[in-house]
């Protein structure tokens, strides 16, 4: 059983994530060569704007094309300016499971940008799209990107040992892999509940608004 999402664009009272445009090849090449990113993907290193072409002209479009996911750019509202990315991969469609992942630009961090917008993909995952459970991984030393996990109210169900390549910068500067293990979070469509009134409370924003 295999099936695609819609390409769609999700709006909630801050964000919108929509599909990638070629417009975006700019600041999307400066937000993955941030050191975090960097550090914690495995994204090429320097990025550079033809890698950022690429994604967004090629590898994108046939995540959802090929029915293994969807990606969205994540963007403000009122600026139009580039958040981050949220990423549906790996789907299963027969067990309507998907696994999530997300980038946000150093400049948008620390205003809740992505719980917002993880919790917004989840909604719609669930709500509209009938789905069953989302899966998040993430990097042992990766709090970050945990405590975006335990916002939107994800349970750990375990750990995935020595099974991620992380990189960390040398004495002399120069990025070198390591070995770390994977911490593996699930969201189920009973776990959302009360988690938007929540984040509401503590990020200053509601809920995902509609979808088309």
């Amino acid at each position: 059983m295999s099936g695609t999402f819609p390409n769609i664009s999700i709006s909630t009272e801050r964000l919108v994530l929509r599909p990638f445009e070629e417009a975006d090849v700019e600041s999307f090449a400066a937000m993955m060569n941030d050191e975090q990113v960097t550090a914690w993907t495995s994204a090429p290193q320097p990025y550079t704007e033809a890698h950022a072409r690429d994604w967004i002209t090629r590898i994108a479009p046939a995540e959802r094309s090929e029915g293994r996911g969807i990606v969205f750019a994540v963007t403000e509202f009122l600026t139009q300016r580039l958040v981050g990315i949220v990423h549906l991969q790996n789907t299963n469609w027969r067990v309507r499971a998907s696994e999530l992942a997300y980038v946000v630009a150093p400049w948008a961090r620390g205003e809740g940008y992505a719980s917002e917008a993880a919790l917004a993909t989840a909604q719609w995952l669930f709500h509209d799209q009938k789905f069953e459970r989302l899966e998040l991984r993430t990097a042992a030393d990766n709090t970050a990107s945990q405590q975006v996990a335990q916002k939107i109210g994800c349970i750990s169900e375990g750990v995935l040992r020595n099974a991620w390549i992380a990189r960390a910068r040398t004495g002399d500067g120069e990025w070198t892999d390591v070995r770390t293990d994977v911490i593996v979070w699930s969201l189920l469509p009973e776990d959302l509940a009360g988690i938007a009134e929540q984040l509401a409370d503590a990020d200053g924003f509601t809920s995902y608004s509609d979808w088309n």
